[in-house]
C-alpha cells in the first residue's frame, strides 16, 4: 500500500506545472472535448508509465544491489532538485496541428506519450518501481496521480492553472522525493 500511495503523492505533485499537464491544458483549450482528451491521457499514460515499471524492474537484475540503491537514491534527490525548475511548454501548436488529422483522441494520445518520454513523471515512474519492486503497483499508483493533476486542468483549463500555488507544491513534491531518496539510503545502511 505503501507503494502505490508514495506513487500517487510523487506523481501528481510532479505533475503540477510540468510539460504535460501544460500540454492538457493547451487541448483543452484547443479541442473543447474532455471526455476523449482525459481517455487519451489514461491511454498514454497506462502505457508509457507501464513501459517505464517494467524498465525499472529489468534495471534490478543487471545491477547489484547496492548499485542500485545509490543509482535510487541519487535518482530521487536529483529529482526533488528538478522539481524546482519550472517547466515550459515550446511552441506545442505546430505538433497539435501536425497530429490533429489524428482526431482528438488520437492526437492527444501521440503528443500525451511523446510529451512523456524523459519526463519527470516517466522517470520517476522507473525508479519507483525499482525501488518499490511491484510494477502494477506503481504503475496504477502513477497514472493516478497523472490524472489527479490533470483531469482538473482538462475540465476546468485555464481558470485554474493560475490560481493553484505551483511553486509550493513543487517544493513539497520535491520533499518526498528527497525523503524516498534519504529513506533509500538509510533502508540500505540501517535495515
Amino acid at each position: 500500500m505503501y507503494a502505490f500511495l508514495i506513487s500517487i503523492a510523487v506523481v501528481s505533485l510532479a505533475e503540477m506545472g510540468d510539460k504535460t499537464q501544460l500540454l492538457a491544458l493547451l487541448l483543452a483549450a484547443r479541442f473543447r472535448k474532455p471526455v476523449p482528451i482525459l481517455c487519451a491521457i489514461v491511454l498514454a499514460t497506462t502505457i508509457n508509465h507501464g513501459l517505464s515499471a517494467v524498465l525499472g524492474q529489468w534495471l534490478t537484475t543487471l545491477l547489484s544491489p547496492t548499485t542500485m540503491m545509490w543509482i535510487l537514491a541519487v535518482g530521487f534527490i536529483g529529482m526533488a532538485i528538478w522539481m524546482l525548475i519550472p517547466d515550459k511548454l515550446g511552441d506545442e501548436t505546430d505538433s497539435i496541428n501536425r497530429w490533429q488529422r489524428f482526431g482528438v483522441f488520437g492526437a492527444t494520445f501521440i503528443l500525451f506519450f511523446l510529451a512523456e518520454i524523459g519526463d519527470k513523471t516517466q522517470i520517476a515512474t522507473v525508479a519507483l518501481s525499482a525501488r518499490f519492486d511491484s510494477v502494477w503497483i506503481v504503475m496504477l499508483g502513477t497514472t493516478i496521480g497523472m490524472m489527479i493533476a490533470n483531469a482538473p486542468a482538462v475540465f476546468i483549463g485555464d481558470k485554474l492553472a493560475d490560481k493553484l500555488p505551483i511553486a509550493l507544491i513543487h517544493k513539497i513534491g520535491a520533499c518526498i522525493f528527497l525523503v524516498v531518496g534519504l529513506s533509500t539510503l538509510a533502508q540500505h545502511y540501517w535495515f
